[in-house]
């Protein structure tokens, strides 16, 4: 389970909104399960079909979460006109392993959040708490 502040899964969906038409991406930091850290991104391929994170500014922000004594818990992305669940290609780009993956669709009336945790390509929704 990924227990995320309001304040951070509100900084997600803005992220989103703001990138959107592209795909937003980003990395959430934290102990544990629980998130208190939101990283964002650029989708280098500026795509509204898929994202790509550029491995410098990935560097950064793991060597940042080190310093804090965070791990990264979740990669996250947008998903600006399609259903918050994984897509082909986000299964077989799931090569992280122990992280998350955190979708935030904004196909519908209110955006979606949800989580998975995807493994040799098997997804299993992960729940997700949004605490005070």
């Amino acid at each position: 389970m990924l227990t995320i502040p309001r304040a951070i899964h509100a900084e997600l969906i803005a992220h989103a909104q703001a990138d959107a038409p592209i795909e937003a991406c980003g990395i959430l930091g934290g102990i544990d399960g629980a998130v208190s850290a939101i990283f964002r991104m650029a989708n280098t391929d500026q795509s509204d079909e898929h994202f790509m994170m550029d491995p410098k500014e990935q560097f950064a922000v793991v060597k940042e979460l080190r310093n804090r004594g965070l791990a990264m818990l979740a990669i996250y992305h947008s998903h600006p006109e399609t259903p918050a669940r994984p897509s082909e290609e986000d299964i077989r780009l799931a090569l992280t392993p122990g992280v998350s993956y955190v979708i935030a669709s904004l196909a519908g009336a209110e955006p979606d959040v949800k989580a998975f945790r995807i493994t040799d390509g098997v997804v299993e929704p992960e729940p997700i708490d949004i605490v005070e």
